[in-house]
């Protein structure tokens, strides 16, 4: 997110009549959150969706299906259990594909229902149309429900762009659906492929690398960059390219693709990548994952006076503003992070300002979830950004393995990870890999948004066993890494007799 200066637009006027108080387009969780909000403060509102159902790519193509898809494949292949029962264990010998989608289905089916419930409760409209501008305050819909050109046009006092992102294709990759595929086309898989190479090793292609890898499919994973998840400390990506590793999956890291084809072999028909360097790899399916841009390119943006930038994102300031005031970008359209929760704050926030709301958020403390396996969260900063700010500051790490709670479930690899200040031991920094990863988080992310201390966590009981125990080991690890100073020792106020007047 970029700050920009919002300014306003010439067409409208105080005294003008608009067809609604806010026009959403995009029907996603920025959108949703968006008009809801907006709803709720007895405004007349609008959300306009080009598809047929609602929810955007994180219901239909994107976070729900991917997240049911891994939790279908670690239940049929007993992935969890295999620290227990041996590599061999699995609750389905042969996972098939439909296995696999038949609860992800179902769990699309439920969420698109309970969106649509949200939407009509709060009396939001809902128009499935394409929307273009043609002017700051007005909006061109074309019906998309196989009544021709048919349209219309409405105009709002203020509007939230939050069509959020596609699939970034490689012109020269021959992409056909069905064996040189995107994320979305896994959804129509007919059968699982014994080889995959995946193209990408961002967040969405390390997540399918690793689920596919947990299934028994040989996976190969390229990417130009040295490392995985750069953004993510390099300590839980250490861990996460360890457990790719002992999946069988082959990391080809610093590679750079220089062609993709369809070959045929002894094997049949199959895909051939080519590295720069010259090494070939063929195998049964490639996953190409390199990015994703703005779905911007039909809102002829334009005519509203704005304009995207070469991925398709629209630039915004500290409120979500474009540079036209009234209209707002919300949600994977802006860019980094693009996570379905940051999308939904973003979408109240923008509501909120554009309509004179006081809020209170902490984006710096928004956290992560990376649905790999095993899975990974973050919160706060990492050590190479504490570095490069010159911050002191220490760490402390639990491992599963030391918990209880890490026996039983079987998961020895999973470790918790805390940074804080060397002197003031505020926490900084909460990075986490294996189970429960995205829901342990939450913990360290409330103590940090009270501006708590690593000694919260050694003064705090935790159910025991609990994996939330890694907490307070971790924050042993790291006081008993300052040493015995008595600068050092945490300063507690002596506690109170009983009966004594505080």
């Amino acid at each position: 997110m970029m700050d920009v200066q919002a300014i306003p637009s010439s067409s409208a006027t105080a005294a003008q009549e608009f067809t609604y108080d806010l026009l959403v387009i995009g029907s996603g969780p920025g959108g949703q959150r968006a008009a809801i909000q907006a709803a709720k403060l007895g405004k007349k509102v609008a959300v306009v969706e080009r598809k047929s159902v609602v929810g955007g790519v994180c219901i239909n193509t994107g976070t729900i299906p991917s997240k049911t898809f891994r939790e279908a494949i670690m239940h049929l292949s007993g992935y969890n259990q295999r620290g227990l029962y041996g590599s061999s264990y699995s609750v389905k010998d042969d996972i098939t594909v439909q296995d696999l989608l038949l609860r992800t289905s179902s769990v699309m089916a439920h969420e698109l229902d309970v969106v649509r419930h949200q939407l009509h409760r709060n009396r939001v409209e809902t128009i499935n149309a394409e929307a273009s501008f043609i002017g700051p305050h007005t909006v061109r819909l074309r019906d998309v429900r196989g009544q021709g050109d048919a349209w219309r046009d409405v105009t709002a006092r203020t509007i939230v762009i939050a069509v959020g992102t596609k699939a970034a294709r490689d012109r020269n990759i021959p992409f056909d659906g069905k064996r040189i595929i995107i994320s979305d086309d896994i959804l129509d898989l007919q059968n699982l492929p014994r080889t995959v190479t995946v193209i990408g090793g961002g967040v969405i292609g390390c997540e399918y690398a690793s689920m596919f890898a947990a299934l028994g499919v040989r996976v190969t994973l390229i990417d130009k960059r040295p490392r995985l998840l750069e953004f993510v400390d390099f300590e839980i990506t250490d861990v996460l390219a360890y457990q790719m590793r002992q999946n069988r999956m082959t990391l080809r890291l610093g590679e750079a693709v220089k062609a993709v084809e369809q070959v045929t072999d002894h094997l049949g028909q199959r895909v051939r990548v080519t590295l720069a360097s010259g090494k070939e790899i063929v195998s049964d399916m490639v996953l190409y994952s390199i990015g994703r841009v703005g779905a911007t390119a039909n809102l002829n943006l334009e005519a509203a006076g704005l304009s995207a930038d070469d991925r398709g994102r629209i630039v915004v300031n500290g409120h979500y503003q474009t540079a036209v005031h009234h209209i707002y970008a919300v949600g994977d359209v802006i860019g980094f992070p693009s996570l379905a929760s940051v999308s939904m704050e973003q979408g109240r926030l923008a509501t909120c300002h554009a309509f004179g709301i006081p809020t209170q958020s902490v984006p710096e403390l928004f956290p992560y979830g990376i649905y790999t396996i095993p899975e990974i969260s973050t919160v706060g900063k990492n050590e190479e950004e504490l570095t490069a700010a010159g911050v002191p500051y220490e760490i402390g790490k639990a491992q599963y393995r030391e918990i209880a709670r890490g026996q039983i479930i079987g998961d020895e690899q999973g470790t918790l990870k805390l940074i804080f200040h060397l002197e003031t031991r505020e926490l900084l920094g909460v990075h986490i890999i294996g189970t429960g990863a995205s829901e342990l988080i939450h913990i360290g992310q409330a103590v940090m948004a009270f501006g708590g201390t690593v000694d919260y966590f050694v003064n705090t009981v935790f159910n025991y066993p609990t994996l939330a125990e890694c907490y307070k080991t971790a924050a042993f690890d790291g006081i008993n890494r300052l040493g015995s100073s008595p600068a050092l020792e945490p300063k507690l106020e002596p506690a109170a007799a009983v009966g004594e007047v505080v």
